[in-house]
């Protein structure tokens, strides 16, 4: 897919694509700027390789699209918008091991996220991504009616307490089926990073259903699978996606730097 100033290579059909054409450390004109805006719309998630950037670079990039969001978790001294990523021989955890769309603990979750690895083990360490419209779309209609109106509660400590059990996080409610503000498409919006429960449903329904509901938008129809590169770059729009780091390569080490780009348009039910 052509656009004017780079080149989309899609990946699947449904979700995914290549970006070529643009050097992210260069600095973003307002027509590559565009572009990316447009492509990240029609393709959900859009990679970039061989980027050569650091923490100060990539808050210039992220800064681009929006204001930069401050994680739940600790971010960089001297950038605290920046969090770094990092799995080794040490680790008990690493952030992204079961599918989630980010911090939607939060009243106001990011519109995106930004990732940079420079360090790749020698094998793994792959990303899934998932389409959140591809997984709506595939719903019956009775099920979409059924859906339809409900809330569910989002906790922070389900996704960080691992990290630090003495923390305080956020907890928001949102609808079950949102409609994402760009595109006017309908998305399913729980997750099992963050979710806990359905409001209006007693616990034995909100479990079969959310159960449903992660087994479905696992589903490897609606995904794209992503085999990282020393210097690549994934930007994923956060409404209309969930993913997946696949920790597959312990005790090797994964290593990079992360930015969330705060959503400035209301929230669509």
């Amino acid at each position: 897919m052509e656009y004017e100033t780079l080149t989309a290579r899609r990946l699947t059909p449904r979700i995914g694509a290549i970006l070529e054409g643009v050097d992210l450390s260069a600095g973003l004109s307002d027509a590559q700027v565009g572009d990316i805006r447009q492509a990240l719309a029609d393709h959900q998630v859009i990679f970039f390789r061989d980027q050569n950037l650091d923490p100060a670079s990539l808050k210039a990039v992220g800064a681009k699209f929006g204001p930069l969001a401050r994680h739940a978790l600790k971010g960089l001294p001297d950038h605290p918008e920046v969090r770094k990523l990092h799995a080794d021989e040490t680790s008990k955890h690493v952030a992204g091991e079961e599918w989630h769309s980010d911090m939607t603990c939060a009243t106001k979750p990011p519109m995106g996220s930004i990732l940079y690895l420079h360090t790749l083990p020698s094998l793994g360490g792959d990303t899934v991504f998932s389409s959140m419209y591809a997984a709506y779309d595939a719903l019956s209609d009775r099920m979409k009616t059924y859906l339809d109106g409900l809330t569910a509660t989002h906790d922070g400590k389900l996704a960080f307490g691992r990290f630090d059990p003495t923390g305080t996080y956020p907890v928001a409610v949102h609808p079950v089926i949102r409609t994402h503000p760009v595109t006017g498409r309908k998305v399913i919006f729980v997750n099992p990073g963050f979710t806990s429960h359905i409001n209006e449903l007693s616990k034995l329904e909100s479990d079969a259903i959310l159960n449903f509901l992660y087994q479905h938008c696992a589903n490897e129809y609606f995904q794209v699978r992503f085999t990282w590169e020393p210097h690549s770059v994934a930007f994923w729009d956060n409404r209309c996606t969930q993913h997946l780091a696949i920790w597959d390569y312990f005790p090797e080490v994964r290593s990079g730097y992360r930015v969330q780009i705060e959503d400035e348009l209301a929230p669509v039910a």
